[in-house]
C-alpha cells in the first residue's frame, strides 16, 4: 500500500479515529461507584461550588486542552470544512498525549461560517468563550487569515486561561530558536539581518512580528503574498500586512532576495530557484517552510552557497516541527495555572529550544535519536560535545529533554510576569518530574 492508502487503514480500523476517552480512577465496585457518581460526586461539586479555584484540584481540568478548529485553513489542504478536518484535530491530540501527557479533545465548529464560508470571528468568539469552565487551556487550529488574528486576540482578552493559536505561534516558537542559533553560528547579530518573508498568512506575519519582539528590526522586513511585495503602494491590504508594507522598488520575491540574510518561506513548494539563493548576502539561512513541498530543497540551497537550511519535513535536517513547542509550552502554562501565554512565555520557549541544542547529548537519549533518526546518528550528530552546527540548529522532536526543558522556561516565565495562579518553589526538581512523566508511562 502507498502512504495514502496506509493512512485510510490506519484511521478506519476499528475503533474508528485515534482518540478515547478512559478513566482515571477504579470504578469496579459498589462502593467506587457511589465515588465516581452519586452520592460522593456531590462532594467535589459543593467544594467547587464554595471556591470555584477548587475546581483545578477535583476535575480534569488542570491536565485539560480543547483543540479548537472551525475547518478554514486546515493544513495545505484549505478550506475543507470541520468534518475533513476531524483528523487533524484528532492527531493534534493525540500529540498533546504523547509528548506532554495533557489530555485534548478535538471541537471541530460548524455554523460559525459569514456568506463566503469563511470564518465569521465573532460565531467563533462567542462560542469558543463558553468552554472555559470545561478546559485549563484553548489550542486554536487550522483558522483562517484574516479572522485568526481577531479570534486569539478577542478570546485572550475574555478568557482567563490560556489562548493559543499553533499556527501562529508555534511555527515562529521554533523558527527563532534556529534562527538564535544559526546567528550564532554566523556571527551576525539578529537586528542586522534582512529577512525575506515568502507568504503573508497567520504564520508568516506572526513569525515576522515575533521575531521583532525578539530584536530584529521592522524596516529590514520585506513581506511577499500572493500577488508579489507587500508595498507601501498597495491599496488591498488588511491591517496585518500594512504592518509590514515598505517603501521599495522590489516588486517580486526573486528582487526582494536579492542582498537578503535569512529567507522564511510560508507560501507554495518550488517558489526558490537556486539562482534567487546565489543572489542573497553571504552566509544566507533559508527555511523553506511549505509542505510537503518546501520553496527550494535543500540540496539545491547549499549548492547555491546557503550556510544553514531547514525545512518542516522530518527526512531532512532542520525540522522546524511545531510538536517541538506546543506541548511543552502548554504543560509549563497549565502546570502554573497560567491565565495567559504571553510573548515572555513564547520567548522563553524558543530560548529553551535554542539552549538544548548546544548541550551534549545523554547516552539514554542517544538511543532513542539512533532509532528516530539513523543516518544523523551515523553520521556521528549526536555524538559531539556541542552538537550545534549548520545541520542541527535546532532539537529532534523525539529528544525526551524538550518538553520537560521547554516547560521549565515557560513556567518561569509565568511566574515571573505575573500570569500564574500556581507557583513552583523548585524549577530544577519540575524539570525533573516533567522528564518523568513523559518519559516514564
Amino acid at each position: 500500500m502507498d502512504l495514502k492508502e496506509k493512512a485510510l487503514v490506519y484511521h478506519k480500523n476499528a475503533p474508528a479515529g485515534k482518540i478515547a476517552v478512559t478513566s482515571t480512577k477504579p470504578c469496579a465496585t459498589s462502593e467506587e461507584l457511589s465515588l465516581a457518581y452519586t452520592p460522593g460526586v456531590a462532594s467535589p461539586c459543593m467544594a467547587i461550588r464554595e471556591n470555584p479555584e477548587n475546581v483545578w484540584d477535583y476535575t480534569v481540568k488542570g491536565n485539560f486542552v480543547a483543540v479548537v478548529s472551525d475547518g478554514t485553513a486546515v493544513l495545505g489542504l484549505g478550506n475543507i470544512g470541520p468534518e475533513a478536518g476531524m483528523p487533524v484535530m484528532e492527531g493534534k491530540a493525540v500529540l498533546f498525549k504523547r509528548f506532554a501527557d495533557i489530555d485534548a479533545v478535538p471541537i471541530c465548529l460548524g455554523k460559525v461560517f459569514n456568506e463566503r464560508g469563511r470564518s465569521d470571528a465573532a460565531k467563533v468568539i462567542e462560542t469558543v468563550e463558553r468552554l472555559e469552565p470545561s478546559f485549563g487551556g484553548i489550542n486554536l487550529e487550522d483558522i483562517g487569515a484574516p479572522a485568526c488574528f481577531e479570534i486569539e486576540r478577542e478570546l485572550k482578552k475574555k478568557m482567563n486561561i490560556p489562548v493559543f493559536h499553533d499556527d501562529q505561534h508555534g511555527t515562529a516558537i521554533i523558527s527563532m530558536a534556529a534562527i538564535l542559533n544559526a546567528m550564532k553560528i554566523l556571527g551576525k547579530k539578529l537586528d542586522e539581518c534582512r529577512f525575506v518573508v515568502a507568504g503573508a498568512g497567520a504564520a508568516g506575519i506572526s513569525c515576522s512580528e515575533f521575531y521583532i519582539t525578539a530584536g530584529a528590526r521592522r524596516e529590514n522586513f520585506i513581506m511577499c503574498d500572493s500577488k508579489g511585495v507587500i508595498h507601501s503602494g498597495r491599496t488591498d491590504l488588511t491591517p496585518e500586512k500594512e504592518r509590514f508594507a515598505v517603501d521599495t522598488p522590489c516588486r517580486t520575491l526573486a528582487e526582494a532576495l536579492v542582498g537578503a540574510d535569512i529567507f522564511l518561506g510560508f507560501s507554495v513548494g518550488g517558489s526558490v530557484t537556486g539562482e534567487m539563493v546565489k543572489k542573497m548576502n553571504s552566509g544566507a539561512v533559508i527555511f523553506a517552510m511549505a509542505n510537503p513541498v518546501p520553496e527550494i530543497y535543500p540540496a539545491e540551497a547549499l549548492a547555491a552557497g546557503a550556510a544553514v537550511v531547514g525545512t518542516g519535513r522530518s527526512d531532512f535536517p532542520n525540522q522546524i516541527n511545531n510538536v517541538l513547542g506546543f506541548p511543552g509550552i502548554f504543560r509549563g502554562a497549565l502546570d502554573t495555572r497560567a491565565s495567559n501565554i504571553n510573548e515572555e512565555m513564547k520567548l522563553a520557549a524558543s530560548f529553551a529550544l535554542a539552549e538544548l541544542a548546544s548541550e551534549p547529548v545523554p547516552e539514554d537519549v542517544k538511543a532513542d535519536l539512533a532509532a528516530a533518526y539513523p543516518a544523523d546518528a551515523a553520521a556521528g550528530m549526536f555524538d559531539r560535545n556541542d552538537p550545534l552546527g549548520a545541520d542541527y540548529v535546532i532539537p529532534k522532536p523525539f529528544d525526551r529533554r524538550v518538553v520537560p526543558r521547554v516547560a521549565r522556561k515557560v513556567a518561569e516565565a509565568a511566574m515571573k510576569t505575573g500570569v500564574a495562579r500556581q507557583m513552583i518553589a523548585d524549577l530544577d526538581e519540575y524539570e525533573k518530574s516533567v522528564y518523568r512523566r513523559v518519559n516514564c508511562r
